[in-house]
């Protein structure tokens, strides 16, 4: 291969990655608006860091967001995911049911599971606890950029879900918002990448 040659392939090559980065991001960016409000089983609410015995603003605005849904009669019930973080005495979910309970859930309509560290974990557990309860349609809760790849990795695993981001997300600032779209860029390219593999 010439040097003419290979230049214009490696040409070619990073014009197709860019592509491929850009779409990826639009999709992320024009899906984070996406609520679907339908009824559902349950409201997934996928974990967020807890502050000792508090929910962080994030979690925080996540779970209000899934009690607005069951007040409005839009879910049957609310399954919190997250497990503890390095030092913490109490698991994400935990510390999500009881600002859930203190705010009105009632707690037969409330289930946890607290071995997640990642969205897919979330997902995936929270799915074998709804099976367990014979919930079968799910509104998936986080926060809007976070939606695009938790739908896509709940659709991957069978499960009828719809999304619903977070209305008020503690992500307001441009600040904010630049690292979490680029992290969950990162994270999204390689989910795809790595699902054949899977």
């Amino acid at each position: 291969m010439s040097k003419k040659t290979w230049i214009k392939a490696v040409v070619v090559l990073i014009v197709l990655l860019l592509s491929v980065t850009v779409y990826l991001g639009i999709s992320i960016w024009t899906f984070s608006w996406n609520n679907q409000l339908v009824k559902a089983d349950a409201a997934v609410v996928l974990g967020a860091a807890a502050w000792n015995d508090e929910p962080s603003p994030v979690l925080r605005e996540r779970i209000n967001h899934a009690i607005w849904l069951y007040e409005n009669g839009y879910i049957n019930k609310i399954i919190f995911t997250g497990g503890k973080g390095t030092g913490d005495k109490y698991a994400e979910s935990e510390v999500a049911r009881e600002y859930a309970l203190k705010n009105g859930v009632s707690r037969g309509d409330i289930l946890i599971e607290t071995k997640s560290t990642i969205t897919e974990e979330n997902l995936r557990y929270a799915h074998e606890i709804a099976s367990e309860y014979g919930l079968k349609t799910f509104t998936i809760v986080s926060d809007p950029l976070h939606m695009k790849r938790a739908i896509v990795i709940a659709n991957n695993m069978g499960m009828e879900a719809y999304s619903s981001p977070t209305q008020t997300s503690a992500y307001q600032t441009l600040g904010s918002k630049v690292p979490f779209f680029l992290r969950e860029l990162i994270y999204y390219a390689g989910y795809l990448i790595s699902q054949p593999f899977r």
